[in-house]
């Protein structure tokens, strides 16, 4: 009994070392990465003309959160304002799957707490809800940055694991500030937003633009609105960005919020369901057990 007690614990221990060796190796690939001066492949992917798009993960599970990190999304949209998510939680994600999606967050406010947490456990983008102040924004980059741009204090984390010894030289030139503009108080102050240097993407929350003004898409007033904070983005060189739905379908945009990871759910069961092919198989050949998530 005692024998077999020991070989149990044993395999476990070994399992354990080797899972830890694993992340090891796969945090080490991406800090390699990082030594590069712009290791922000978003930011670089969207300087060359890309758009790019974010999967929304608002679950903990940690197998949910690498299957989204490696589907093929440019980045994560991590929803920590409409979901019970802490931050403990999502930096045990992070470190689990630092890629190829890399980690936006969208922070519950602009406060000097969230955001330093945010960028602490290795967010490379901050996305802020409902900006409808420029002091609102202005916070968000002051906490985001480094001195001589902002005030983040130096602190701890997991960023220089994460991105590399060099991270603190790095760190402002790779973080990105997603500003949201969900209501007409925020359309209204556009221009002032998308103007500030260290602001790069406004996003036109199109549910809560409708929300907020009573309006639906295609309604004249609304689209009007959708415009002003396109042509302001625009007109100020900084990148617009906008709901997956939208990709293709209206000019200028380049950054999109993708479906939540239960939406994906539905939908790939529903394609199960209706027998379509297995991803890289023949129709009607069954996959190898075991390499489904592969």
């Amino acid at each position: 009994m005692t024998m077999n007690k020991s070989k149990s614990t044993g395999k476990l221990l070994s399992l354990c070392f080797t899972a830890i060796l694993a992340t090891a190796g796969s945090l080490s690939a991406y800090a390699a990465d990082a030594n590069n001066a712009n290791f922000n492949t978003v930011k670089a992917k969207l300087a060359r003309g890309e758009q790019v798009v974010g999967g929304t993960v608002s679950s903990s599970d940690l197998n949910i959160y690498c299957a989204m990190a490696g589907a093929g999304f440019d980045f994560l949209w991590i929803e920590m304002q409409h979901s019970p998510l802490t931050y403990q939680e999502v930096a045990t994600m992070i470190r689990a799957c630092p890629g190829p999606a890399l980690p936006f967050i969208r922070v519950p406010d602009a406060t000097e707490g969230d955001i330093q947490k945010a960028v602490d456990i290795g967010a490379l983008g901050v996305i802020v809800p409902m900006v409808d102040t420029m002091e609102k924004i202005e916070n968000a980059i002051t906490f985001a940055k480094y001195p001589p741009i902002g005030k983040r204090s130096q602190g701890g984390g997991q960023y220089g694991t994460l991105w590399g010894r060099n991270y603190r030289q790095l760190a402002n030139d790779n973080i990105m500030i997603v500003a949201m503009i969900e209501n007409p108080a925020g359309a209204e102050i556009v221009d002032q937003i998308a103007a500030l240097d260290q602001v790069d993407v406004v996003f036109v929350a199109s549910s809560d633009l409708g929300s907020f003004t009573g309006l639906r898409q295609g309604d004249a007033a609304y689209e009007a609105l959708v415009t002003r904070i396109k042509d302001a983005t625009l007109n100020a060189g900084k990148y617009v960005a906008g709901p997956s739905a939208w990709k293709d379908t209206r000019e200028g945009y380049t950054f999109f919020q993708g479906p939540p990871e239960s939406a994906l759910i539905r939908s790939g069961a529903r394609l199960s369901l209706e027998g379509s092919a297995e991803e890289g198989l023949p129709r009607g050949v069954a996959p190898i057990e075991g390499t489904e998530g592969l």
